[in-house]
């Protein structure tokens, strides 16, 4: 955790309430892409990055400093973001329904990868969220925290809170059952003559990169 952050949290401890929101202004954009990408709907990662704050702001005083600022509010969000893909679960039976109901897809940010002017590449980028969308919440979370939000394996282990080697392992099983829903789903809704092993849907999401 930088000095800033430190400084932002000590000062809200004291009563200063204003510091906080220079640490929601600071972080919020990075934890709502990320939860976008994991719930797969603008609405619900609005509601749930600002249950996140509020949770994070109820709770700062447990806050020990033994990791950095953002990783503790990346499990705090997370957390949240699993319970609300359950109750969603429970309350519709799927999670394809928010994203239909919402009719709007995020943006990923790597423009190299997804062309925006690309509609085929655009069509290609739904089917991979289709894909994740489709794994189970602890592969979803591993994946979208590593690909998506480029964090660490150590930084990842102590947003789920589970060992370092519980965090490759379900990496590893996610990318691989991610590359077979994509097989099987570009089989299904692709011409055959446009899925191969280098289409940049697969090749940048689901590859099987070592990297840590």
């Amino acid at each position: 955790m930088n000095s800033t952050d430190r400084e932002l949290i000590k000062e809200t401890l004291d009563g200063h309430g204003e510091a906080f929101g220079h640490l929601v202004e600071r972080h919020q954009d990075r934890v709502f892409n990320v939860l976008v990408r994991f719930l797969g709907s603008i609405d619900d990662a609005r509601d749930v990055t600002q249950d996140a704050f509020i949770h994070a702001y109820q709770k700062l005083d447990t806050f020990r400093g033994k990791s950095a600022f953002s990783t503790w509010l990346h499990r705090i969000a997370m957390n949240a973001a699993i319970s609300r893909c359950r109750k969603r679960r429970l309350e519709s039976g799927s999670i394809d329904a928010a994203r239909e109901s919402a009719g709007i897809e995020p943006v990923d940010q790597r423009s190299d990868t997804f062309p925006s002017h690309s509609l085929e590449m655009a069509e290609r980028r739904e089917l991979v969220w289709k894909a994740i969308d489709e794994l189970s919440d602890e592969f979803r979370a591993v994946i979208v925290l590593k690909e998506i939000d480029g964090l660490k394996y150590d930084e990842i282990a102590e947003v789920v809170e589970v060992p370092i080697g519980t965090v490759r392992s379900r990496i590893h099983r996610g990318r691989a059952e991610l590359r077979e829903k994509l097989r099987v789903i570009f089989e299904a809704e692709c011409s055959p003559q446009s899925i191969t092993p280098q289409t940049p849907a697969v090749a940048n999401v689901a590859d099987t990169r070592n990297e840590g």
